[in-house]
């Protein structure tokens, strides 16, 4: 078992653009609204960029391998990196309480636990401003909640 980091910054309207978020699926047929085109279209070509965070997790399998932040065997080296991240922009997270020490390492343990059951992490803090953090942890071995996707980085 294995674990991928993942970060991701950027605009809170670009992450409320869940067409962008999600995985194209099937084409719509010759008959299926113009509105439905036009999604389908949207998806197809922003879904696979490193824009924006899928809306499920683990669909950052989905993504280049380019986007993966970090690799670990165990999921305390995962949680340590995901530590690094919440203290690196806790200072910017517009709520008060986000920012509290002991919210941030139960944070943490929490993830630890969970990736040692083979799940997977995924947590957001909004910004001061419009910005938007978005950090999630996808275990391999397969993946739990979508054992079809392949590993982006090849690991076995």
């Amino acid at each position: 078992m294995h674990h991928h980091g993942y970060a991701w910054v950027g605009e809170k309207a670009m992450f409320d653009k869940e067409s962008v978020r999600r995985p194209p699926g099937e084409a719509p047929t010759p008959t299926s609204e113009q509105e439905v085109h036009h999604r389908y279209r949207e998806a197809v070509a922003a879904f696979p960029s490193p824009e924006t965070p899928p809306i499920q997790t683990a669909h950052w399998l989905m993504k280049p391998s380019s986007t993966i932040r970090g690799t670990w065997e165990e999921p305390k080296e995962a949680g340590a990196w995901l530590g690094r991240q919440l203290a690196e922009f806790a200072a910017r997270f517009a709520s008060p309480q986000e920012r509290e020490a002991t919210r941030l390492l139960l944070l943490v343990k929490a993830a630890v636990e969970r990736l040692a059951e083979g799940d997977d992490v995924s947590l957001g803090h909004y910004l001061r401003g419009t910005v938007f953090h978005s950090v999630a942890l996808v275990t391999r071995s397969p993946n739990r909640s979508v054992p079809g996707l392949p590993c982006p980085s090849h690991l076995p």
